[in-house]
């Protein structure tokens, strides 16, 4: 095997450690390392939550060999600052690591090429860029918050063939088939943060929690202009209601803010737009503030279709089946006041999958 051959072997094997934290170390990016000598890996490890130790350290502190002179890879450029632990910069030096194989850089000004740097000029060699794609992807949300604040917006719809995502009855269980459904809370699993609006709340009662292992941490957002949502639904009443937060007016508060919160949820006042709906940018800037990285939002259609308005959407992942309501009364998709076609934006395609008989396309800003 050639040594751009092994140094990918090893790079996607810390990529997938890191994609193992996703959705857990909020406001920090997710970030994996493998120690390798001798054409074998003498420790692995990951960043597991903020504050606690970063992936490049438990990865050295696994090792039960010697690590002098050994690769390092590292999905995300090593910090070189004191943050709530020491730089890593720091511990490589320390150790003896002679080489290191990084992702992609770091966009924090703070660190961004000055940790590469400080390995050069203490004698370590530095591979930058080996499967910059897949690093750079995993830590898109984080780059997005790091540079503008914002979090990262990913906008998942399940669909038919003509672009509803419920009938005109609003029943839409189950458009999408069970293949697609488990993706789904994959998807939620590395999320911070669940957006809905008010009327699937109505609708549905869901819990828009994830169900995998580990999928503890999501956050659920309610956005109701109007008081909508009854206090009794599942999102203020669970065990999970502490992770509920409602974005509304301070109308729609002052009559139902004691109900929703009496089991914990918070309540997020904010003066209506000029169209009387709670201003989406300031809701996902005060996210951003409080250090949620990634938003997914499952609808509805207006919700969306404000998000898309406002060009708040980072990308759409939308899963398509095979079928259509046919029916003009059915539930849009994006339901907002949209574009002319020769204004409309237009978006880049970066996966398209199968699940069942299902199908997934994922699109960003071009």
């Amino acid at each position: 095997m050639t040594l751009a051959a092994e140094d990918r072997k090893w790079m996607r094997r810390a990529i997938a450690l890191a994609r193992l934290s996703e959705g857990h170390t909020r406001p920090n990016p997710p970030v994996g390392a493998v120690v390798v000598g001798g054409g074998r890996k003498l420790g692995e490890g990951r960043h597991l939550c903020a504050g606690g130790a970063h992936a490049e350290v438990e990865a050295l502190n696994a090792c039960r060999a010697p690590v002098a002179g050994a690769t390092l890879y590292v999905t995300l450029e090593p910090c070189c600052t004191t943050g709530r632990t020491p730089p890593c910069t720091d511990r490589i030096v320390r150790d003896g690591i002679g080489r290191v194989v990084v992702g992609c850089r770091d966009a924090n000004g703070r660190h961004s090429g000055r940790g590469l740097d400080l390995l050069m000029k203490q004698g370590v060699e530095v591979v930058c860029g080996v499967c910059e794609a897949e690093a750079v992807d995993l830590v898109r949300p984080f780059t997005k918050h790091i540079v503008t604040g914002y979090p990262f917006v990913t906008v998942k719809l399940a669909l038919t063939l003509d672009g509803r995502i419920a009938d005109r009855t609003c029943r839409a269980k189950w458009i999408t088939g069970a293949a697609a459904r488990a993706e789904v809370q994959r998807m939620r699993r590395r999320a911070d943060v669940m957006l809905v609006g008010a009327g699937t709340v109505c609708a549905d009662d869901p819990s828009l929690l994830c169900r995998l292992p580990g999928g503890g941490q999501l956050m659920r957002v309610i956005v109701d202009a109007a008081g909508r949502t009854p206090a009794q639904a599942q999102v203020y009443t669970d065990d999970a209601a502490a992770r509920t937060i409602v974005a509304t007016t301070p109308a729609a508060a002052a009559k139902k803010a004691a109900a929703w919160s009496k089991h914990g949820a918070q309540v997020w006042t904010f003066a209506p737009d000029k169209t009387g709906r709670v201003p989406l940018r300031r809701v996902l800037k005060k996210l951003g503030d409080a250090g949620y990285l990634q938003v997914l939002c499952e609808g509805g259609g207006r919700l969306v279709g404000g998000l898309n308005d406002a060009g708040l959407v980072d990308e759409y992942c939308l899963f398509y089946a095979p079928a259509v309501l046919g029916d003009v009364r059915a539930v849009s998709s994006v339901a907002g006041q949209g574009f002319l076609l020769g204004k409309m934006p237009r978006l880049r395609c970066v996966e398209l999958k199968r699940f069942g008989e299902d199908v997934m396309m994922r699109v960003r800003k071009a």
